[in-house]
């Protein structure tokens, strides 16, 4: 094992504090793609983009040597190019845009020049997949419904729940000749098609199919293979489990998958099917029971996935038969791969909390090499951060509890100051050592600025310590999970850092559930932010776009379980709340309706308790678009200022 911690001395722009709108100009990078010889690299770069009539993300594609010379930017324009790939030759790059009007799959070659389009898609297009032998390409997609617009014109465009679910199915074409063919559907495949991959030979496909594309129905997942010249059908993996992600081995031999229960909770398993007989088996267990397949080592011996550790992450290599081994982890910050390595790099996202994220590639052997390819923010915002470090506590019942721990900047030992805990969504999230100034709903570099430590917590039920700490919530939320984060409030306040008269909470999705409880159960916080948050457990049910996961953590239905849905639900409490309350969510979130936060606000109205509520139009779970995130930013340095003052 090799560990590596991550030194960027670039000039920057010079700035003397972190705000929110500074934050904005930090950019993120992702999809970072070795080409098949290891001679090139690819990753997106994407940045906010903001005037009088614009809200939006634009993502580009670069391009640079793997030993990070030769950077350049491969597209360009006013419109974003997204999910490269390479062609088998490594001479041309794939990639998906909407600079016609509707999402399509385009080419440019990798020298650069003008993109061609490749297909004249109307309807909804979603991945794709190059064949191993450059000859032909498979996408998921949608056709146009005509009939849809006709109704909406019309205004009979009703809709009947669960019915005629908007499935994309697989398609493909021809890409030799001059101009590629005509896209045509592949096999009578009406599931959903998620994740797919083509057997080395090109003369399959394995697919990931679900009944619906809704998220409720994802662990219904199995996974089938296509062939491609008659389309004929058969199941590979087909039982109660759900069968997820298919890989090929290099050497066509091994169909790798992830393999779990039904119930979401019960960890996931990498599981290999050997093709000549067709039958599967487990290979060893992984640490957390999540991993994150990256893909296949060249001689078909090992698997190489990543996977978190505590507040880090680490890529390992799986022997077909032998225990993990780890191959690449860092000693501060933290590890993002790319969806797929090619047998001869991986590449990587690096990033740590004083160090913004940029693109590496390393060799998939012991002792690699890590080599930084990007210089997306080299020229990013330097202003003075406070320093971040892991801190670990006991809980109620002595179990081990880790966090990050961000100090106000230039702060002075001894010195009270005040403190926000802020609470990660779940409840299976995870606090990584990532870039501190990067813009997010809670902007740990602003807070510190103005003075504010920030306690980021991993109580029970987050990933990264385990599959048994993953469960310790199960039919508890709000029990000891709370108690872990307000035993870490207790560490910070014990240490001489926080101010117990200067505390504020706040948190997005199960973390707005867990600060609406936390208003429920204590005073002790002068305000608190509920973001995107759950407040009455019954509602909740029967209203998401994932009523299992709660049957998962809540033992069955609310009818079944009705004193352990009660016992957890902030709206049974809430006459007890004391605490100015900022409520903010987004009013097309299908995930945690908005009817929580209407809910939760009438109450606190109802209870004289000062509260403000703000409602995004057109966004989900989370912001989708930056003016909207850089105000979620503000309204939490405003609302923790005014009170902890």
């Amino acid at each position: 094992m090799r560990s590596c911690t991550i030194l960027l001395a670039c000039a920057a722009f010079a700035a003397d504090t972190w705000t929110p709108t500074l934050s904005m100009k930090v950019q993120s990078v992702a999809e970072v793609t070795p080409s098949p010889d290891g001679r090139f690299v690819l990753w997106t770069q994407t940045r906010a983009v903001m005037d009088d009539e614009k809200s939006e993300y634009l993502t580009h594609i670069f391009v640079a040597h793997t030993d990070g010379s030769g950077r350049m930017q491969l597209t360009r324009g006013e419109k974003s190019a997204e999910a490269p790939q390479w062609s088998p030759d490594g001479k041309q790059v794939y990639f998906l845009s909407e600079r016609s009007g509707k999402r399509n799959l385009y080419r440019i070659a990798v020298g650069g020049g003008e993109a061609e389009r490749l297909t004249d898609w109307k309807g909804a297009l979603g991945r794709f997949r190059l064949s191993p032998d450059g000859k032909h390409v498979a996408f998921t997609g949608r056709e146009e419904d005509k009939d849809e617009e006709k109704h909406k014109k019309q205004k009979t465009d009703y809709k009947v729940i669960d019915a005629s679910p908007k499935n994309m199915t697989l398609w493909w074409m021809p890409l030799d000749g001059e101009a590629p063919g005509k896209p045509k559907k592949l096999a009578d495949v009406t599931d959903h098609i998620g994740e797919f991959d083509w057997s080395p030979d090109s003369r399959r496909i394995a697919i990931e199919r679900v009944p619906t594309p809704s998220p409720n129905d994802s662990r219904l997942a199995d996974i089938a293979e296509v062939e491609v010249a008659g389309g004929a059908i058969r199941p590979l993996a087909a039982t109660s489990d759900t069968e997820a992600n298919p890989r090929y081995s290099p050497d066509g031999r091994y169909l790798l998958y992830i393999r779990s229960k039904p119930g979401r909770l019960d960890g996931q398993r990498i599981a290999l099917l050997n093709r000549a007989d067709g039958q599967s088996r487990d290979l060893a267990l992984t640490a957390d029971e999540q991993p994150f397949l990256i893909g296949w080592s060249a001689d078909s011996r090992r698997v190489l996935y990543a996977e978190s550790h505590g507040t880090r992450a680490a890529i390992h290599a799986l022997p077909l038969d032998g225990p993990p081994e780890t191959l690449l982890a860092t000693a501060r910050g933290t590890i993002s791969p790319a969806t797929r390595g090619s047998q001869t790099h991986l590449g990587l996202v690096m990033q740590t909390p004083e160090d913004p994220a940029e693109a590496y590639v390393a060799r998939p052997e012991e002792n690699p090499t890590l080599v930084r390819v990007s210089a997306a923010n080299t020229d990013a915002p330097k202003a003075p951060l406070g320093k971040t470090e892991v801190l670990r506590w006991k809980g109620k019942d002595g179990l081990e509890i880790e966090g990050l721990l961000t100090y106000p900047v230039a702060y002075e030992g001894g010195k009270r100051v005040p403190l926000a805990l802020v609470i990660h969504g779940g409840p299976p999230g995870v606090f990584s050592e990532a870039y501190i100034a990067a813009p997010n709903l809670y902007p740990v570099a602003a807070f510190a600025a103005k003075g504010i430590a920030v306690l980021r917590p991993n109580p029970r039920g987050s990933t990264g310590y385990g599959g048994k700490f993953r469960r310790m919530v199960v039919e508890d939320w709000g029990g000891l999970d709370f108690q872990d984060l307000m035993a870490g409030v207790d560490r910070v306040i014990a240490m001489g850092i926080a101010d117990p008269e200067k505390l504020a909470v706040m948190g997005w999705s199960y973390g707005g559930y867990m600060t609406a409880w936390t208003v429920t159960q204590t005073t002790r916080f002068r305000c608190a932010a509920v973001g995107a948050g759950i407040t009455d457990t019954v509602s909740m049910y029967g209203t998401q776009d994932i009523p299992r996961v709660f049957e998962d953590y809540f033992g069955g239905k609310p009818w079944d379980k009705a004193a352990v849905y009660a016992k957890s639900s902030p709206m049974q409490f809430v006459a007890r709340v004391k605490t100015p309350t900022l409520i903010l969510h987004g009013e097309n979130d299908a995930r945690v309706p908005p009817g929580q936060a209407y809910e939760f606000h009438r109450a606190l109205k109802d209870l004289g308790v000062t509260t403000r509520m703000i409602v995004y139009p057109r966004m989900p779970h989370g912001p989708n678009e930056p003016k909207f995130l850089l105000h979620i930013m503000e309204q939490h340095v405003e609302w923790a200022e005014k009170y902890l003052k």
